[in-house]
Order: C-alpha cells, then sequence, then structure tokens
C-alpha cells in the first residue's frame, strides 16, 4: 500500500472514529439527550470504547486468516481513540454522574462488580497508551513491550465483563461484544495450535523411512537402517 492510500485509510479512520464524539456533542448543544442525559452519554462512550478496542484487538487475526498487514498501522491508532472514549467514559462517571463524590465512587467501586472491572480495565490500558510510541519501544525492548501490551487481551475480556454485569435484561449489545471477542481469541489459538504443529513437522525426522546416523572417526554417510549392519554403531 503506497503512502498516500495509508494516510486517506487514517483519515478514513479518524473521522469514524470522532463521529460518536460529534454526535454526542450535537446532542448536547441542542438537548437532545432523552429523558436520561447521563446514561445516554455514559452508553454512547462506552459502547464506542469496546467498539474500537475490538477493532484494535482485530488486527492481527486478519492478518492471520488472509495474510495482509496493511491493517497492521491502524492498531495503535484505534488501541488510542479506545483509551480516549474510555477516559471520557469515565469522566462522565466522575464530573457528571458523581460530582467528585469520591467516598461514593470507592464505595461503588468496592461493591459493585461491573465498576471493580470497569476501573480496572481502564487502569491497565492506561499504561498501554502511555507506551505506544516507537520511542517506548527503543526504551523498554521489543520484548518487554510485547509482554506489557498482552493486557490488552485482559482488558478486552475485562471491558466485556463490564458491559454483560451492567446491562440490563433484554439487551443483547454485550452478548454479541462478548462473541466477537470469542471469535478473535479463537483465531489467535486456531493460529498458535498451526504453527505449533508445524513447528513439530519441522522439527521430526523424515515419516517415510527411519534414517540411522552411522558416525566413524573419518567421517561416513548416513545409510537407511535396512543397510546398515546388525551390530549397532557405538556412539
Amino acid at each position: 500500500m503506497s503512502r498516500r492510500t495509508r494516510l486517506i485509510v487514517k483519515g478514513i479512520v479518524w473521522a469514524v472514529a470522532l463521529l460518536p464524539l460529534v454526535e454526542l456533542l450535537y446532542r448536547l448543544s441542542t438537548d437532545r439527550l432523552g429523558p436520561n442525559p447521563i446514561s445516554y452519554a455514559t452508553n454512547l462512550l462506552g459502547d464506542t470504547t469496546l467498539r474500537l478496542l475490538l477493532a484494535s484487538l482485530a488486527m492481527t487475526p486478519l492478518r492471520m486468516l488472509f495474510g495482509i498487514a496493511w491493517q497492521m498501522s491502524l492498531r495503535r491508532l484505534l488501541g488510542l481513540f479506545a483509551f480516549f472514549y474510555a477516559c471520557l467514559h469515565f469522566l462522565v462517571w466522575v464530573l457528571v454522574d458523581h460530582f467528585f463524590e469520591w467516598q461514593e465512587m470507592i464505595a461503588d467501586v468496592v461493591k459493585r462488580p461491573y465498576i471493580t472491572v470497569g476501573v480496572l480495565a481502564l487502569t491497565l490500558l492506561t499504561p498501554l497508551a502511555a507506551t505506544s510510541t516507537v520511542g517506548a519501544i527503543k526504551r523498554m525492548g521489543a520484548k518487554n513491550w510485547r509482554r506489557l501490551h498482552r493486557l490488552v487481551y485482559v482488558v478486552g475480556v475485562l471491558g466485556v465483563l463490564h458491559y454483560l454485569w451492567l446491562a440490563k435484561k433484554g439487551v443483547n449489545d454485550p452478548f454479541l461484544y462478548a462473541g466477537v471477542l470469542a471469535l478473535l481469541f479463537g483465531i489467535r489459538l486456531w493460529d498458535w495450535a498451526r504453527r505449533a504443529v508445524r513447528r513439530t513437522q519441522q522439527g521430526s525426522p523424515p515419516t517415510n523411512r527411519l534414517w540411522a546416523i552411522a558416525r566413524f572417526p573419518s567421517g561416513g554417510r548416513a545409510v537407511p537402517v535396512s543397510e546398515s549392519p546388525g551390530t549397532p554403531a557405538g556412539p
């Protein structure tokens, strides 16, 4: 993919990712947030966070399935947008829903599991966003950086649990997100198993016939078992 095409694709991602925020601001300015504005804003920002996070997690499975790699450059951008909307989602809870009632918020974190996992997801997502730069990869080392960023899978699970435990009966969206996340994990598991089988096959001897290596002080050659003498060669 050319540089110009990549810039166009990233521009489209920016536009699509910012649409929910534009919609929220428009509804806020025109007083169209519905009978429960806090609930509407919280749900919109939470849904957007999960969608962007799942989109970011889908980039690698797409490469595994189809062998394409151009979309990998979008993974970081989608992840940062997910963090951005997660922060907005959290700020609505802190500023609007509770207005800095810290004791009440701490009590909610302790007593309500869906808030507990939500806060934990944001906490784990923060260092991932902070170390998303090329400079951070160089400072940490690629191996350590990859280990840290595996936490994004934990964040995905926590985010889905947050929605599942929060949603009211009859709301099917969290089950859809859970299904998408399970599918993405399934693709990764399939790819891991496929690569494990491939490594095993490459490291095993040929299956059509067994070979024995006859070693001689002056050098030798590999001979089939059928050609080897009756007395086995020594070590």
